[in-house]
Order: C-alpha cells, then sequence, then structure tokens
C-alpha cells in the first residue's frame, strides 16, 4: 500500500491524515492545537505540525505529502528567512482602513477586480502588507520575503532556509491581492502599491500537479493549497459543483472554468487546486441562526427541525432577513436580523422556525447567483458543515436551490484534499476516490420563497 499524508493547517489546530494513495481510505491521523488570536508566531504552527506528525504515527512510510492552510495570513522574512513578526491571520482585522485605502489608490473596486479578481477587504494579505509598511517601517525595511501559512510550513518541510526556495499554489496566491488568477502571474505593481514601493521576493507558484521538492525523510512534496480549494479537491469537486459550507459563517464556492471579476468585491475571484478556478463569497450569519431561533422559541434544535417541518412553504407570509450579525454579502457591517410580514394568522412558533430556515438558505442561494452572473455554471450543490445536521435544513434546500443537493458524511475535507493532492503529484494522475454521500433531489422547487426572501432583503438594504 502506497501511503500519502494531508495537512490542514488551519487557525484553531494542525491535523494530519494518512491515506491509501489508491482510493483515499484514511489509514491513521492526528490533531494538536494552535494558539489564539488574530497574530501568531508561525513557530507555534511547525511545532503543532510536528506534534500532529507523531500523533499519526510519523512519515517513515508516507511517499508523498502535501499542507492545506489558512488563507491570507502574512509572514514576514528577512534574508536569512528569519520571522521578523508575528504572522497578521486572516481574521485580523487592524488592517481594515489600510483595505479601503488600497481600493481608493487604484481607482475603486472595479479596477481591482478587473485587476486580480478580489477587491482589498481587512483580511486579504495585500492589506496587511500596507498596515505593516504604514505602522512598522523597521519591520517592512527589514523583509526580504513574504509568503503564506502553507507556503511557510511546505518550505519548512524542505528543511529549506533559502527564501528563494518559497513556493506556493494558485489558489492561495489568488487570494493575497496581488496575484491574478486569471493571468495566472504575480501583479508586482500592486504588490509595490501595498507595501509602500517595495518589492520582497514572493513564492514561486507551481502547478497542481508539480513537486515542490521533498522532505527532509525523502517524500515528495506537493504544491499545498489554501484551506477552500484543498476543500474542494477532497470532495471531489469539479466544473457544475457548487460547494456550500454551513458552520458558524456560511461559504458558497464553485468550481469553474472562468475567473471572477466582480466589482462589488462580494464574488472573490480565487483559484481551484486543479488548475481551474474557484469564485467564492462569505457570509457573516450561518447556523448560529438556528439556534438563535430556536432560544428565543425555547426550544431545542430537533423541536425546532421538527416545529420548521410542520408550517407550510413560505411560512404563510413570514420572512426572515438573517443578518444578526450584521452581513457582509451585501456588505451590511450594521445591519440587524428582521422579521416581516408579521400578521396574526402567521404568527406561530412553527412560522418563525420555518422562516429562519428558509431566511438562512435563501441568503446562501443568493452567494450562488452572484457567482452564477459571473460566469459559474451551477449542476449541483455540495453541503457540509454543522448546519448540515439540522433535517430541516437537508430537507429545505434542495427546494430552494433548486438542484439536488449532496451531503458528504461528516470528514477532514481540507487535509483529505490536500492528501488527494499528495497523491496526484506522486502518481501524476489525479486519483478518484470515493466521497459516501446522500443525495437529496430537487423533487419540489419554491422559487416563490427566495423571490420574497429578496424582496424582504432589498427593504433591509434600502433602510440600512
Amino acid at each position: 500500500m502506497t501511503l500519502v499524508a494531508g495537512v490542514d493547517s488551519s487557525t484553531q489546530s494542525c491535523k494530519v491524515m494518512i491515506c491509501d494513495a489508491h482510493d483515499g481510505t484514511v489509514v491513521r491521523s492526528g490533531t494538536a492545537p494552535h494558539p489564539g488570536g488574530t497574530e501568531v508566531n508561525p513557530d507555534h504552527w511547525w511545532t503543532a505540525l510536528q506534534q500532529a506528525i507523531s500523533y499519526a504515527g510519523g512519515l517513515d512510510d508516507v511517499a508523498a505529502v502535501s499542507v492545506g492552510g489558512q488563507q491570507h495570513g502574512l509572514i514576514c522574512l528577512d534574508r536569512q528567512g528569519e520571522v521578523l513578526r508575528d504572522a497578521l491571520l486572516w481574521n485580523d482585522t487592524r488592517s481594515a482602513s489600510d483595505a479601503a485605502d488600497l481600493v481608493d489608490d487604484l481607482g475603486g473596486s472595479d479596477a481591482w477586480a478587473k485587476a486580480v479578481g478580489v477587491v482589498p477587504v481587512a483580511s486579504i494579505t495585500a492589506a496587511k502588507l500596507r498596515w505593516v509598511a504604514d505602522n512598522e517601517p523597521d519591520v517592512a525595511d527589514a523583509t526580504a520575503a513574504v509568503c503564506l501559512p502553507h507556503d511557510w510550513l511546505t518550505w519548512r518541510l524542505r528543511g529549506d532556509r533559502d527564501i528563494a526556495a518559497l513556493t506556493t499554489d494558485r489558489s492561495d496566491a489568488s487570494g493575497t491581492g496581488y496575484y491574478s488568477a486569471a493571468a495566472d502571474t504575480y501583479r508586482n505593481d500592486l504588490l509595490e502599491l501595498a507595501f509602500g514601493g517595495r518589492r520582497p521576493l514572493v513564492p514561486e507558484v507551481l502547478a497542481a500537479d508539480e513537486p515542490a521538492g521533498r522532505t527532509s525523510g525523502g517524500a515528495v512534496l506537493g504544491p499545498g493549497a489554501g484551506d477552500n480549494a484543498a476543500a474542494a479537491l477532497g470532495l471531489g469537486a469539479g466544473p457544475g459543483d457548487c460547494v456550500v459550507s454551513l458552520g458558524t459563517s456560511g461559504v458558497v464556492s464553485a468550481v469553474t472554468d472562468t475567473a471572477a471579476h466582480d466589482g462589488s468585491g462580494l464574488v472573490a475571484g480565487f483559484a481551484d487546486a486543479t488548475g481551474r478556478h474557484l469564485p467564492l463569497v462569505c457570509t457573516l450569519n450561518g447556523a448560529p441562526v438556528l439556534a438563535a431561533t430556536a432560544g428565543m422559541l425555547g426550544v431545542d434544535l430537533d423541536e425546532f427541525g421538527r416545529l420548521a417541518g410542520e408550517a407550510p412553504s413560505g411560512a404563510e407570509g413570514l420572512v426572515m432577513v438573517p443578518y444578526l450579525a450584521g452581513e457582509r454579502s451585501p456588505n451590511l457591517p450594521e445591519a440587524t436580523g428582521s422579521l416581516l410580514g408579521i400578521t396574526g394568522g402567521n404568527w406561530t412558533p412553527a412560522n418563525v422556525a420555518r422562516a429562519a430556515v428558509e431566511g438562512l438558505l435563501c441568503s446562501l442561494v443568493y452567494c450562488m447567483e452572484l457567482i452564477e452572473r459571473e460566469g459559474g455554471e451551477v449542476d449541483r450543490v455540495l453541503m457540509v458543515g454543522g448546519g448540515t445536521r439540522s433535517p430541516a435544513v437537508i430537507s429545505l434546500a434542495p427546494r430552494l436551490f433548486g438542484r439536488t443537493v449532496l451531503v458528504p458524511q461528516p470528514g477532514e475535507y481540507v487535509a483529505l484534499g490536500a492528501a488527494r493532492q499528495a497523491a496526484h503529484v506522486l502518481t501524476g494522475e489525479l486519483p478518484r476516490w470515493p466521497i459516501a454521500t446522500e443525495s437529496h433531489p430537487a423533487e419540489q422547487t419554491t422559487p416563490e420563497v427566495y423571490a420574497r426572501y429578496r424582496e424582504a432583503a432589498g427593504l433591509v438594504l434600502n433602510r440600512t
């Protein structure tokens, strides 16, 4: 049996999954925690990776390894390859005003979308570079190279401290704000714009099946990927597939052959891990909408789901716009949730539960619609995340998305995708690994529910 390993270095932890290269069967695995916070010394990630590898039984019998990692984080290195400051993570928001300045510097969001397919926000690497340049000029002056979390870990696995040996892949590079996935090239002018005229070394972008070298133990290294692209690879998503992740927030992406250039900035024009594109939209509100509504009704989630199933489609005109934590798709950070269409006849616990489920799903349908406007074609939906544990969500999703909804069994799909990439690099062919899924066909669709939701969301937009 030939073994390959996939790494998921996420914000919270490091997971190592060792799989059969032929069919993806998980042979063993290990996990180690990461420290909290929005800036972290990358040495903690390296320590966690070594612990997770040890817990997984080591890599001595592993033929290839690849790393999937949290996107956008900024690591600044000096000429000797030493880390100059703690890495700024994707969830560090101190660079929000710097992102806005960058948008203005290039002439607006349309210009950024046309240039690289991504409009800077606080999470994007380019905005973090601007923050360092403005607030820590000594660090900026000493920075000889910049890279992302998965780039740095891949580099460390090689045992190489030469910054010229840094590598990355299209998926993670496309989230920096200075790499165009459509043109497959860095935009050094935008790198300089972000970093106060400085041009540090950036990692070489490798193809999906191109090795990044070998570990000190001799295993082939894959180029790695950003976490969303790695998850899509682990799920086996291909053209026509839309991946909907319903967790604390919502993430909607689709594998396409068309690069996105959305001037609104809602659709991020990322690349995937196969040479295609992965336009992606995020929401701030996910499964906690269901928990909050259940809490208000004084029921547990099982009873909440039963209530939602009792109510008719459309909740007798009751519509929830679930912006409980503000929203970023559309960009309404100060918005609050709204419940519209209340009458004496429809004000029942069952209708409120139904409206919450429908509203949450409709907010994700809107994200899919944005991707379709950018040229993405969606034939089926793969739905993952904690929200899929709700029978009400799974029951209503096919009706609202208007497509068959596939629910894969729970799994560590970022690590699995990284392992699948490792097998690709090792053998030269991307293996087909079977994924157990439940299929829920769209036997009955309810476009009128989505239409009412969009009308209600428009009212919220107009008054915010």
